[in-house]
């Protein structure tokens, strides 16, 4: 979802120009839009193999397939690595070739699952020419990590270097994971906290509600999301539960720090990235970057920045709801139809922030640790993830409800939420209906996830 419009190339001369441009993205709540990305892995039909970018098919055959409908390239080292849409929605390259909407800001979710859907619909017209199939899935079923292939995007070559410095799962989340994710609005600093709040401590019952990556390598594991699990050893600089987000007292300058914090990546000049991996944009705000001596940020500096932060929840100029296993088109359109029934709505809204009052950070992080494995079964002050997930999607259906916007059948935003109610009322993951069907129907062979789950 685009970020209202900023120059970039401003010069930072403060930390107070840092949190004006967080602050900038206020907007009144009828100016609030969703914007919902997803990912899903592309594999031959004939043998479920990885694309590699110029492997034939490759991933550059799907790009330039794509613009047939009127994507334009955006090229890096004259390799297309991204379309954009009239709409605002883009295309863009995850490291292993993971192929991701970005979808445009739009109205409601009935637009959302419309945009899901054309979407689906014309890869599935170009995958077809190819012999070309996708599937949405938290981890990939079968891929090794010494056979997946490597986008050819500056940004990935220097994260592929630093990743393992600092865990050792950093890799698998680069070129086997796949997520979804919807990108909300706030109108002020106080509703930016009471969502990121809400969002931070309500991740892990997202995380098991769309639980659905339950295969290692051909293998089954012991996870129901391994996708997740991945992220607690991919870097601790920058990813999992940030405690001081649930304090009451958040707000915008707190995440500035915290950013200001993290290790960088890299800078762009002229279009070519920079290594700056592990140094610091608080010396860059002093003019002290050794990759870039004696040179200070731009706002676009700061921008790039805030994209490698990759919390639980992410704060922009509009918060990303990250942490969601990749999944069939009812789940994409689920996703976000639970968050803005939840946060778009200011007594739904009040209801979470009771729900949540009283969980420790330390509480939230050991279940944030436990999901993984546990699923719905996992507990938090004694209750069961399925039952706050119960209680969660009754205040998102009063949510919706009141919304009332209606589709051409005169429908409103709440059937978005059947799927998950139904994962709720039998206590069964989308995980668990995978391992049940490896073992039961499978023959203990993930070839038949793919034929079964394609879009």
């Amino acid at each position: 979802m685009a970020a209202p419009s900023t120059n970039a190339d401003q010069i930072i001369e403060s930390k107070d120009s840092l949190i004006d441009w967080f602050e900038s993205g206020n907007k009144p709540q009828e100016k609030w839009k969703i914007g919902t990305e997803h990912e899903k892995f592309a594999y031959r039909t004939r043998d479920y193999s990885p694309l590699a970018y110029d492997s034939n098919p490759g991933i550059k055959d799907l790009l330039i397939g794509m613009q047939r409908f009127g994507w334009k390239p955006v090229f890096e080292d004259n390799n297309v690595i991204a379309l954009t849409g009239d709409s605002g929605a883009n295309i863009s390259l995850e490291p292993g070739g993971q192929f991701e909407l970005s979808g445009a800001p739009l109205e409601d979710l009935h637009q959302t699952c419309n945009e899901v859907h054309e979407h689906l619909r014309q890869i599935r017209e170009v995958n077809k020419d190819l012999e070309v199939g996708m599937i949405g899935i938290g981890f990939h079923p079968k891929l090794k990590r010494a056979d997946a292939p490597w986008m050819p995007k500056g940004r990935y070559k220097i994260m592929k270097d630093y990743m393992p410095k600092k865990g050792t799962l950093g890799l698998d989340m680069m070129l086997r994971t796949c997520t979804v994710q919807v990108n909300l609005d706030f109108s002020s600093e106080s509703d930016m906290s009471r969502k990121m709040r809400v969002g931070m401590a309500l991740q892990p019952i997202v995380t098991a509600l769309f639980a659905n990556s339950p295969f290692y390598e051909g293998k089954e594991t012991k996870f129901v999301s391994l996708r997740s699990h991945v992220w607690t050893d991919v870097d601790s600089d920058r990813s999992g539960i940030l405690p001081f987000v649930l304090n009451e007292g958040f707000g915008f300058e707190h995440y500035v720090d915290y950013a200001l914090d993290v290790p960088m990546y890299f800078v762009i000049r002229n279009g070519k990235y920079i290594n700056s991996s592990g140094q610091s944009f608080r010396d860059f705000l002093e003019g002290k970057l050794p990759a870039l001596p004696g040179e200070k940020p731009t706002i676009g500096d700061w921008i790039d920045h805030t994209t490698t932060l990759f919390p639980e929840v992410r704060l922009k100029q509009f918060i990303e709801m990250r942490g969601a296993d990749a999944g069939p088109w009812r789940r994409i359109c689920a996703l976000p139809a639970f968050w803005v029934g939840l946060l778009y709505d200011s007594a739904s809204l009040d209801e979470c922030v009771d729900l949540i009052k009283g969980w420790s950070a330390e509480e939230v992080i050991e279940l944030r640790n436990k999901v993984p494995r546990e699923g719905l079964e996992a507990k938090l002050q004694n209750r069961k993830v399925i039952d706050i997930a119960r209680d969660l999607l009754k205040i998102s259906r009063k949510g919706l409800n009141k919304r009332s916007r209606l589709d051409s059948w005169s429908q409103d935003e709440t059937q978005y939420l059947s799927t998950l109610e139904q994962i709720v009322d039998s206590g069964i993951t989308p995980a668990e209906n995978k391992l049940a069907a490896f073992r039961e129907r499978w023959d203990f062979n993930v070839n038949s996830a793919f034929e079964e789950y394609a879009y």
